[in-house]
């Protein structure tokens, strides 16, 4: 049995504990007792006049990190030297104009509802997942292996979740959820990524991780600079009754009594009483803990994490694997009112996995990475329209840059770390159908036609979601700033 729990651990490329008091079941819910850094600044009343903006009720976004390489994607180069287009071939998709790898024949049927942005492109060929889902206008090796560096700003589900907090609306499900666990914490002896946190927003606006635990059936052989081990991969194969929790937070076990969180409440005011006799401000957080214990006491969460409620078939079509399971477990959590849910494809057990194909890229592909997102990706955006629910809910696939071109000669080839241009998919909330925006040159090395920003997707991202781009935060220092300064909406992306 592969139970995916316990402490974090670290990778390649520090991170120390969070220097908060977390108290019992509310630890996965990122509630603290003290947290003084908070931007005051509501939304604009001023909204710009457009059909677009507000399209989307809420958001699901589906991060690949380590990145996968756009010639094996959406930006297919079949007429390029082999050492470029590789062994892969293309096949019709949907969209017309737009084929896609051989390896994503599920993918292949619903691209005609999706938007296939080829022309990102900036000059970080790092991790930055910082870069590419927060505000940050630039960042480093030392940023990307701190996620607590004074320098970062908050990742975009956190401050979707601070904006949603300041309509003082009581909602039973949290707005900024994160599958399947802790970003970066099921690797081997390497340090935490920077990224999915909320840096100057304080630690309540965190993500709310959730834990999977079940047993992964595949095993999978993976290679790190000439060292090889074997896993049982849980992104290749899972058993039918894994499940996502949320800790006792949204999960109550027969120890964990409600008389019990009375008590942990008492606490918790108790706290409270010491800092005011101390001279300290206020504990603010009354709103946060009634939110937490609502979650405790009622079946929201849990419901909407119960992925068994799902038909066989709908399970089957979003594929077992952990990431199709908890893509899945995304749209039923939006369903249940959730603004922003994030589902990580991340890497486990080794250094260097995930979509970061230096070695072993064609066998990876095949065997690894590209049959799971196929399921689940493809899944996602027909469940969505046969519920009604895709024009309302947007879903962006994102990653933090591209691959290179040519194909290095290591055992099963491999492709390197390029950002000078790839490609994300987006769909439904607002965004056109059966579209391709950008280009890129001959070998998809270069843009060469609509060069785009991870900053104005996330501008395009907040657009949609009904936040004017000059809402205003505010820093560690306070000085108030727009939630994505150097952001444009991209105006071909939408409908």
């Amino acid at each position: 049995m592969l139970r995916v729990l316990g402490s974090a651990k670290n990778f390649c490329d520090g991170l120390t504990r969070r220097d908060a008091m977390w108290v019992g079941g509310l630890n996965m819910l990122g509630l603290t007792l003290a947290d003084h850094l908070r931007a005051s600044t509501p939304p604009s009343a001023d909204q710009p006049k457009d059909l677009s903006f507000g399209k989307a009720k809420n958001c699901i976004l589906l991060y690949l990190y380590g990145s996968p390489s756009q010639l094996e994607l959406a930006d297919m180069k079949p007429d390029a030297p082999p050492e470029i287009r590789g062994e892969l071939k293309a096949i019709r998709s949907s969209l017309p104009g737009c084929d896609v790898c051989e390896l994503l024949p599920y993918t292949s049927r619903v691209m005609d509802r999706v938007t296939v942005l080829r022309s990102l492109t900036h000059k970080h060929p790092i991790h930055g997942v910082a870069y590419a889902t927060t505000g940050i206008d630039n960042i480093d090796v030392a940023m990307e292996l701190n996620p607590h560096d004074g320098r970062h700003w908050p990742f975009v589900g956190s401050v979707v979740s601070y904006l949603e907090q300041q309509k003082k609306t009581r909602k039973a499900v949290p707005d900024n959820i994160a599958l399947p666990w802790p970003f970066s914490s099921r690797r081997t002896g390497e340090v935490q990524r920077a990224g999915p946190y909320a840096a100057y927003l304080g630690s309540r606006y965190h993500p709310h991780y959730t834990e999977f635990v079940g047993e992964a059936t595949r095993e999978i052989t993976k290679t790190l600079q000439g060292k090889y081990e074997t896993f049982k991969e849980p992104y290749v194969g899972i058993a039918p009754n894994g499940r996502f929790t949320l800790g006792d937070a949204a999960t109550p076990t027969a120890e964990m009594t409600l008389d019990r969180l009375d008590r942990r409440k008492s606490l918790l005011a108790q706290f409270d009483d010491a800092r005011r006799l101390r001279g300290e401000a206020p504990a603010t957080y009354e709103e946060h803990r009634r939110t937490a214990y609502e979650m405790i006491s009622t079946s929201t969460v849990r419901d909407a994490l119960d992925i068994s409620r799902e038909s066989v078939k709908t399970r089957e079509n979003y594929g077992m694997t952990v990431f199709g399971q908890a893509s899945l477990a995304a749209r039923r959590l939006v369903e249940a009112g959730s603004k922003f849910v994030t589902v990580f494809w991340d890497e486990f057990g080794f250094a260097g996995s995930g979509w970061d194909t230096h070695w072993e890229h064609y066998p990876r592909m095949k065997n690894e990475l590209m049959p799971g997102f196929d399921r689940a990706f493809s899944g996602l955006i027909l469940d969505l329209e046969q519920r009604g629910m895709l024009d309302d809910t947007l879903v962006v696939m994102l990653s933090e840059h591209g691959r290179t071109p040519k194909i290095t000669t290591v055992n099963g080839g491999g492709r390197d770390h390029w950002a000078q241009a790839y490609t994300a998919l987006f769909a439904g909330g607002g965004t056109a159908r059966g579209r391709v925006v950008g280009k890129t040159d001959k070998i998809g090395g270069t843009v060469t036609d609509r060069p785009t920003s991870p900053k104005d997707v996330l501008a395009t991202m907040y657009h949609l979601l009904g936040y004017d781009l000059e809402t205003m935060l505010r820093d560690k220092t306070g000085r108030p700033v727009p939630i994505i300064p150097g952001g444009s909406v991209v105006r071909e992306l939408l409908a």
